[in-house]
């Protein structure tokens, strides 16, 4: 039996880590398992002898072109040169199941792949819904704009500045209706979410057709446990409480400006004994922070990130669009105090956890969590 997975990226990141676990959790039953991706040219060496990438940096470059100016996202001649040699290569290796996850990203095109599956309607399909893009006609979120066009048809986006951005056209609508010519009517699909919320919503998407089952990511706990490491002494944190966030790519859905917010609060209240750490920042972004403030860029060890983890006292995630934060798992395995915003699937992170908070209505806020941390 053979099995294909397909994702942004492989082997990084919290969905290139889910994929790895699966391709490692289906080769030891037996499958022969590839692992297609088109994101970033690093593989971890545990991954690379099932990777096969689809397409490379010009093609990706094209891709992002097309998004920018005419809000063409996986479709049209988004990566089709790309798209078409990568599947005559899938049809050669003929999988029995195909296991999509993260089709955004630059690099492939939906269309193509899409078609190609119809083809084959004695193949099974599974596909991880990581967020919203699935269902809508441009956005991955809209919860910050309380968004409700994605369930009859998309238009005039109010996130068309948001990822994937588009700076001249919006093409919402027509996005839309060819998402959902493109993925509606395959014959052996079924559709998995890592949180109820998100599920909730895919059953009032043109998505509904699909059976949802509910599957909570889950992080390597032989890797992400209470770890000894001299972070604190290495970085002069003795004594100090450190208060952590971490992101894949910082940016206002994260919550990066609410963290600006709670060192200025921490500093009206001694804030010499408290330190901030966020890591996941680009080297801007490190640059720009005020004194106090420490950014660590984005680092793809595993390990190292426990040892973060572990040396922290608190784990602040406030997040304001989210399905089910990979970053709460972590924090939970190596055992800090977390404080979550109750956004999205955030809350089912770390329900029976007895060291986390679920910050909710006027304490969703940098304000609630300097509350919290006053008591």
């Amino acid at each position: 039996m053979k099995l294909l997975l397909v994702n942004s990226v492989c082997g990084i990141r919290s969905t290139g880590r889910i994929c790895e676990d699966i391709a490692r959790d289906y080769e030891s039953k037996g499958w022969l398992v590839k692992y297609a991706y088109g994101r970033e040219p690093f593989v971890p060496e545990s991954c690379e002898k099932w990777a096969v990438r689809i397409g490379g940096v010009l093609s990706s470059r094209l891709h992002g072109l097309l998004t920018r100016t005419l809000d063409l996202h996986g479709s049209g001649m988004c990566s089709y040169f790309a798209t078409r040699r990568f599947l005559q290569w899938a049809e050669k290796w003929n999988p029995d199941m195909v296991w999509l996850h993260n089709l955004h990203g630059y690099y492939i095109n939906y269309e193509l792949l899409f078609a190609w599956i119809k083809l084959h309607p004695e193949m099974e399909v599974k596909w991880t819904l990581h967020d919203c893009w699935a269902f809508t006609g441009h956005c991955s979120h809209f919860l910050l704009t309380d968004c409700k066009r994605w369930k009859t048809v998309c238009y005039g986006c109010p996130e068309k500045l948001e990822y994937p951005k588009s700076f001249v056209l919006s093409a919402a609508k027509a996005n839309w209706e060819r998402k959902k010519k493109a993925f509606c009517g395959v014959k052996n699909m079924s559709l998995i979410t890592p949180s109820r919320w998100l599920a909730d919503l895919t059953r009032e998407s043109f998505l509904k057709e699909y059976p949802v089952e509910v599957v909570h990511n889950t992080v390597d706990m032989t890797v992400f446990k209470p770890t000894p490491s001299n972070f604190r002494e290495r970085m002069g944190l003795n004594g100090k409480t450190i208060i952590l966030g971490v992101a894949s790519v910082w940016d206002r859905r994260k919550g990066l400006a609410d963290f600006l917010v709670l060192h200025k609060l921490l500093n009206s209240k001694n804030g010499r004994s408290y330190c901030i750490i966020l890591v996941g920042l680009t080297e801007q972004q490190i640059a720009a922070l005020p004194l106090g403030m420490i950014g660590i860029a984005r680092t793809n060890s595993a390990a190292e990130l426990a040892e973060v983890y572990s040396a922290t006292d608190w784990f602040f995630n406030p997040t304001h669009e989210d399905n089910y934060p990979t970053v709460n798992l972590e924090a939970r395995a190596c055992g800090c105090k977390i404080a979550t915003y109750d956004t999205g699937g955030a809350s089912e992170t770390v329900e029976g956890y007895d060291k986390a908070w679920v910050l909710k209505g006027e304490d969703k806020s940098p304000k609630g969590f300097f509350r919290l941390l006053s008591k």
